[in-house]
């Protein structure tokens, strides 16, 4: 059949890896079904975007209220509003079967034109507890798919997807755990999310300090660092001896974490995901300042399941890290049943579940 023949879905994400990478594995599970997929984000997915599975990608223009300053929440308005005359005659143009958002606020003016057109549309939230983008959208939009259960307070909408990852993620989640011994190498793969976070740079290499040189010598440590953190945290590990990779982004992530035996990182909700859908144990960081604490509430889903620990960012101190490194080591059979927890809250059959949602509501027929 010709691509101008098949049904197109539009698919709506901020330009960030957490809402991207969602987003990208519903776009592979899609294209099995001989659906054809654009993308409108914002100028942020360039760092991510030029990969993404679409036939097209569309800039669409947005912002975020970052204050109550009412020139600030005026100037937001008026971008989000050129945004929506955008989206409008830009779903006018592709007459697209349905359009999926994946939250931030670059899927407002997409999703709001979606409705005022009257196509059916989705919005997947990833987090433990709905953004407030999603929240605005819940009530104008066709079907919520949520990656936790009890997530939407409209049941009716409501469909329970888990959260797709991609698929690097399905290709890693196959990679068994290779259990540390009590005198081998020990592996720590070290990140703050797609945009990396300073945290990690000021805590772990001081935390690294505080081991005993016995342990010292037995690690290899992948970290992810800021440009602006990359020199010191590369030579705080060379002044220790520390075999350890630094990088500002690690595009093969998902692989580095199913080589690795534990994982320190923030919680967002790819990261819980990925964790979970792999199976590595992990110490996670939750961002303390985000309004709805949703990274708080997802670290604590991996938590109750047993296969992280979480910390508070006042608690995570390098002597509390060391601590925690220090009694994994002397018991590495922790981190073994800590894999094991995590791997049974995962999901690799997130993307197709949500693709079924996507082809009974745009009410299209999709061949997997």
């Amino acid at each position: 059949m010709a691509e101008r023949d098949r049904p197109l879905v539009l698919l709506a994400a901020g330009g960030t890896g957490g809402h991207l990478f969602p987003a990208e594995s519903l776009a592979v599970a899609l294209a099995r079904r001989g659906i054809v997929v654009d993308l409108a984000t914002d100028h942020r997915a360039t760092r991510y975007g030029s990969t993404f599975p679409a036939r097209e990608t569309h800039v669409v223009r947005s912002d975020t209220f970052r204050s109550r300053n009412p020139l600030a929440l005026a100037k937001t308005a008026s971008v989000l509003g050129i945004g929506f005359v955008n989206a409008w005659w830009l779903l006018g143009r592709l007459r697209p079967a349905a359009v999926v958002g994946f939250g931030g606020y670059p899927t407002l003016p997409p999703l709001m034109a979606a409705a005022f057109r009257g196509i059916p549309s989705i919005i997947h939230e990833q987090n433990a507890v709905m953004g407030r983008a999603n929240r605005l959208l819940a009530p104008r939009v066709t079907a919520i798919a949520t990656s936790f259960a009890g997530v939407a307070q409209d049941t009716r909408k409501a469909s329970f997807t888990g959260n797709p990852v991609r698929p690097a993620v399905i290709a890693a989640a196959g990679i068994p755990y290779d259990p540390p011994t009590a005198s081998g190498p020990l592996r720590l793969v070290v990140f703050g999310g797609s945009q990396g976070a300073r945290i990690m740079a000021d805590i772990v290499p001081s935390a690294i300090e505080r081991l005993d040189p016995a342990l010292r010598a037995r690690l290899s440590i992948l970290q992810q660092a800021r440009d602006e953190d990359l020199s010191r945290v590369k030579d705080a590990y060379a002044r220790l001896g520390v075999s350890a990779e630094v990088a500002p982004f690690f595009a093969d992530l998902p692989a580095r974490i199913a080589a690795g035996h534990l994982v320190v990182s923030r919680s967002g909700a790819s990261t819980i995901a990925e964790l979970a859908a792999i199976g590595r144990p992990a110490i996670l960081v939750p961002l303390p300042n985000a309004l709805d604490q949703d990274q708080r509430a997802n670290a604590g889903v991996l938590e109750q399941a047993g296969g992280a620990i979480r910390v508070s960012q006042d608690d995570f101190t390098p002597e509390r890290l060391a601590q925690a490194i220090a009694g994994f080591a002397a018991a590495p059979e922790r981190l073994t049943a800590m894999s094991v927890a995590a791997k049974s809250a995962g999901a690799i059959d997130a993307a197709e579940r949500l693709a079924d949602l996507v082809v009974r509501v745009a009410g299209v027929k999709g061949t997997p």
